[in-house]
């Protein structure tokens, strides 16, 4: 054992004061620098990396809980961490496409770091895994719609009477729509969901808001963007679609507004087919208990005009 030359004792020789400063500002850099972190979400992802010999996890749970510690390690060292949903066939074409080796954790380490480039990430702040993973889920289904219907309006080409764009005038629709609707809802936190049956699955987008009494509506951009695309989908593919609108206020019940869609417009519910809407198993067909607290509303008129919508 080394003798300490500051104070006589035998103890372990300390680092020179250069090297522990060196250290010092190595962490508070490490603080600087953004981390992010592949999270196979179901045991069939974790299933399908496991024919890699230099993936070494064989449990999925256990796997949970050491990612679990990992993420809460590195934000108590205030590193910035945004957690990605890591796709193994995605992995493998991404390895194919770049001529890489699949088996090699570098491999994995340079495909999660371009996820949040175009795949679904989110930012970690605390949050257990429990309500992270369906954050996770939520967020791809989301970036998923979004890249279908933006492609499905794309695609639909120029009206050949005309020569309009017909994506970009049902887009422009669709937001003069949303517009009406957050406009004569009135003041309150409203919930929407847009429904639109599309060829190969159910579109849905769901947009949050609130209007103070004496303000325009607030809202996400892309939560606005995405609800505005799935309803320009409908429109521009005169699919059979609706919207329906939840708002809360203190002191009132809920409100239950619906609308179907029809060409391109929103045609105002009954109260009954409100009703109905809500309180049927979407599945089974089955009827479901009202819900307490709840008013069942027809839907409003958006005093929409006849834009003259191309489809």
């Amino acid at each position: 054992m080394a003798r300490d030359e500051h104070n006589g004792r035998a103890g372990r020789t300390r680092r020179p004061a250069h090297d522990r400063a060196a250290g010092t500002v190595r962490r508070r850099l490490r603080r600087e620098v953004p981390s992010t972190v592949g999270l196979l979400a179901d045991a069939r992802d974790f299933t399908a990396m496991r024919r890699y010999r230099s993936f070494t996890f064989d449990d999925h749970a256990a796997y949970l809980r050491q990612l679990d510690g990992l993420l809460r390690s590195l934000a108590s060292q205030g590193v910035h961490t945004t957690v990605a949903l890591f796709d193994p066939e995605e992995f493998a074409e991404y390895c194919a496409d770049a001529g890489l080796d699949p088996d090699s954790p570098a491999s994995r380490s340079r495909f999660t770091a371009r996820i949040p480039v175009d795949g679904a990430a989110v930012a970690y702040a605390g949050q257990s895994l429990d309500s992270l993973v369906p954050l996770l889920l939520d967020t791809a289904v989301r970036r998923a719609t979004w890249e279908y219907t933006t492609t499905v309006l794309a695609d639909l080409g120029e009206c050949a009477d005309c020569g309009q764009d017909i994506g970009r005038a049902a887009f422009d629709r669709a937001s003069h729509i949303l517009l009406r609707l957050l406009e004569t809802a009135g003041p309150g936190t409203h919930h929407l969901v847009c429904s639109v049956p599309a060829a190969d699955e159910q579109l849905l987008a769901v947009l949050h808001t609130e209007r103070p009494d004496d303000a325009p509506a607030r809202l996400d951009s892309s939560e606005g963007a995405e609800f505005v695309s799935v309803l320009a989908a409908g429109i521009a593919l005169e699919s059979p679609g609706g919207v329906v609108l939840r708002t809360t206020g203190p002191g009132t019940p809920d409100r239950l507004h619906g609308w179907r869609l029809r060409r391109d417009s929103l045609v105002p519910l009954t109260v009954g087919e409100v009703f109905s809407a809500y309180c049927t198993d979407a599945d089974t067909g089955e009827p479901l208990s009202p819900e307490p607290g709840v008013e069942y509303r027809a839907g409003f008129d958006l005093g929409l005009d006849d834009t003259g919508t191309h489809h």
